[in-house]
């Protein structure tokens, strides 16, 4: 009888504690939902603004590729009056553009901040 009791009890632990991990396991499986969607969504490409003597050197680098990106940004770099002198653009797999632009003579002077965020916008706008 004594052994029934012990066996018993082995189980009614064993049961209790796979409830716990079961537990565990959907409150992790939650946690890395809710990640990996907010980070799906709201993940904006590092955008880098160097000021060059007559203009600027733009980095931009994100994991998706979005075929509209390019247009995008070289739609912002008109608006700004920049003229693109050098670029080098990667869509395969992430989106990479490496470009210097100059700035138009008749336009006011711009500065790298003013550069970056009208990229992050343009970005942003996208979605």
């Amino acid at each position: 009888m004594a052994s029934r009791m012990n066996k018993a009890s082995i189980i009614v632990d064993a049961t209790r504690y796979i409830e716990e991990l079961k537990q565990k396991v959907e409150g992790l499986n939650t946690e890395l939902g809710a990640s990996e969607s907010s980070n799906s969504h709201d993940e904006l490409p590092m955008v880098k603004v160097e000021t060059l003597q007559r203009g600027f050197f733009i980095s931009v680098f994100s994991e998706r590729n979005c075929p509209s990106m390019l247009v995008a940004i070289l739609e912002t770099f008109e608006e700004l009056g920049l003229d693109v002198l050098d670029a080098r653009v990667s869509c395969e797999d992430t989106f990479q553009l490496e470009a210097v632009g100059g700035e138009n003579l008749e336009n006011e002077s711009i500065d790298a901040q003013v550069v970056k965020q009208a990229v992050l916008q343009a970005i942003k706008n996208m979605s």
